[in-house]
């Protein structure tokens, strides 16, 4: 049986192949080995996963994950794989490689994850050929659900923000109080999904303050990140994410801004990830 998992920093999806073709899915919380070290993933995976599955009878993973960049963070995985499912040979590879799987297949072009993180790359239509570095939450990540929540609370708490939308904010919003909202950012684990939370706010909203929010993110991602890749208007912009996805008209309209032609946009890569197994 395989497993097949895309996980971004705040959840994971999982598509089981058992040995006749059946299909299982599952969720659990994400797995950034930035933020997780590996014996917090191993009881995650006990209380989220691993009580539905046979775990001995699985015998390859293909993991794609974000902060899934370097040997170190792709052992802090491999550890916890291997202490779960004893009998698995693991495939661990960048959630960035999972987008481009997904939204291009074995064709060259551009991808982009726009969810609690932001990423892109050119793809050669096997590897990355190009990526310029999204840097994190807390130097980049532009236009994406932590970005967002950033602007949010910093309008919030310079009382930039409309009456309205700041008394439903405080409504919303179970941390509120400055002093905690710096606390959760700059002494808690996991700050950047403490972030990309307050980026639920934007949802279903049409008031002009919270367009204009978005419309500054995303100009924000393709002035800083997407215009500086070579000749990338020869490109269709292409993304996978929750933040792409429920924004998408937005989003088509910034990258119309700047010249680049909308291809595929989607919200999560999983069920693309698993075709491609299955015919690759």
């Amino acid at each position: 049986m395989k497993l097949i998992a895309d996980s971004g920093s705040t959840s994971t999806n999982w598509v089981l192949i058992e040995n006749g073709g059946n299909q299982k899915k599952y969720n659990t919380e994400g797995y950034n080995p930035f933020f997780m070290k590996s014996d917090a993933i191993v009881k995650s995976l006990q209380t989220q996963l691993l009580s539905g599955l046979n775990t001995t009878e699985i015998s390859e993973i293909y993991f794609y994950g974000s902060g899934v960049s370097n040997a170190e963070n792709v052992k802090t995985i491999d550890d916890a794989f291997r202490t779960c499912f004893p009998n698995a040979k693991n495939f661990i590879e960048h959630d960035l490689l999972s987008a481009c799987r997904a939204l291009l297949g074995r064709e060259r072009g551009f991808a982009a994850i726009l969810g609690t993180g932001t990423n892109t790359a050119i793809y050669d239509g096997k590897n990355i050929e190009l990526n310029i570095d999204s840097l994190g939450y807390a130097l980049g990540d532009e236009g994406s659900g932590s970005y967002i929540g950033r602007l949010l609370l910093r309008c919030y708490l310079r009382d930039f923000m409309p009456t309205d939308l700041s008394e439903n904010f405080k409504k919303k919003f179970s941390v509120t109080d400055k002093n905690e909202i710096l606390k959760n950012i700059y002494d808690k684990p996991l700050p950047n999904r403490f972030l990309a939370s307050y980026s639920s706010f934007i949802d279903g909203s049409a008031h002009p303050f919270i367009t204009d929010i978005i419309h500054s993110a995303f100009n924000d991602f393709f002035g800083n990140i997407v215009s500086h890749y070579p000749r990338y208007t020869d490109y269709t912009f292409n993304c996978v994410g929750s933040i792409a996805f429920h924004q998408q008209k937005i989003l088509k309209q910034v990258a119309s801004e700047f010249g680049m032609k909308t291809g595929k946009i989607i919200q999560s890569p999983i069920e693309e990830l698993v075709k491609f197994h299955l015919e690759n």
